[in-house]
């Protein structure tokens, strides 16, 4: 389900921003604008991404085999990365040199009005699609402020849109107000800022999708709601004497791994230690689809300090 709602949340940004570079370029290219022609490097780099996350989900799919034993989910995360890089490498890179050349030598815009006619009709569109990106992340905000969610989100291809439009949206107005500024007060400079201005967002932008990416590509545990519920659900088994460890990782979007280490009582046989390994396997895997596998492992409080103290 929250796969197909990425697909939905990338489908559309991907379409609104592979038109609208088109339309940003050839207004670049009729007026000589350098914020505009930030803008269609900017418009033309996010419909790549968004290509490359919708590539991320269908690696992500695969099923596991003997060499990836946990599933391919985290190849995400890594197309995630890489669209950081291509944001600041090309995004970024080419709007900060294009304005640094247009701010040494300017040159008059002609038919500034082409411009700011593109300009608020790309707003309506990038508006559109930030609003069915924002609507998609809003359902993962579980009362956190809005940073807060995306450092805890787990699912790049929603977030890495969200920025990307979020970013659209402000590299817009910022192109707005630079043309704006340089046609009423006659400094053609002013395009160039403008242009200089973008590419100090994309790259700020960039910044923040590489480092929350990072560490889901390095290896990050599950929400920590999931790990209070597990200890919940382990507190109703009073077959359990003690919870020694709780371990996750997030494989994916919707994969969890979690490795449980517990102290069973010393009266209860192995055959009822088995059974309570399986009943609780299966209410946390029924309480949290995205719970994968789960691992159980039983081993005294001091066996498991012993093992934990020896590395």
């Amino acid at each position: 389900m929250a796969g197909n709602s990425s697909k939905v949340v990338i489908f559309a940004a991907m379409a609104g921003n592979g038109l609208i570079a088109i339309t940003k370029a050839i207004a670049a290219a009729y007026t000589g604008s350098s914020a505009m022609f930030s803008e269609a490097i900017h418009s033309a780099v996010d419909t790549g991404n968004q290509g490359l996350l919708l590539y991320g989900l269908h690696r992500a799919k695969r099923s596991p085999d003997q060499r990836h034993p946990y599933g391919y989910g985290r190849e995400l995360y890594f197309w995630a990365f890489v669209v950081a890089l291509l944001v600041f490498a090309i995004g970024s890179g080419v709007s900060i040199y294009e304005g640094i050349h247009k701010v040494m030598e300017p040159e008059p815009i002609q038919n500034p009005m082409v411009n700011f006619v593109v300009l608020g009709a790309a707003l309506v569109f990038e508006g559109a699609a930030w609003y069915i990106a924002f609507k998609e992340f809003r359902r993962s905000v579980k009362g956190r402020s809005y940073f807060a969610a995306v450092a805890a989100s787990k699912d790049p291809s929603i977030f890495a849109v969200l920025l990307e439009d979020s970013a659209a949206m402000l590299g817009l107005m910022i192109a707005l107000i630079g043309l704006g500024l340089g046609l009423w007060l006659d400094i053609p400079e002013l395009d160039g800022v403008a242009s200089i201005v973008i590419g100090i967002l994309l790259a700020a932008i960039a910044w923040v999708l590489a480092y929350e990416t990072k560490g889901l590509l390095i290896g990050e545990g599950a929400d920590p709601e999931i790990e209070r519920s597990i200890r919940r659900i382990i507190a109703h088994h009073s077959e359990v004497l003690r919870t020694n460890e709780i371990l996750s990782l997030q494989n994916g979007p919707m994969d969890i791994l979690v490795t449980l280490s517990l102290d069973f009582k010393d009266d209860i046989s192995s055959q009822d230690i088995e059974a309570v390994i399986s009943k609780m396997e299966r209410q946390i895997r029924t309480t949290h689809a995205d719970v994968r596998k789960v691992f159980i492992e039983a081993q005294s409080w001091r066996g498991h300090n012993r093992a934990a103290n020896s590395n």
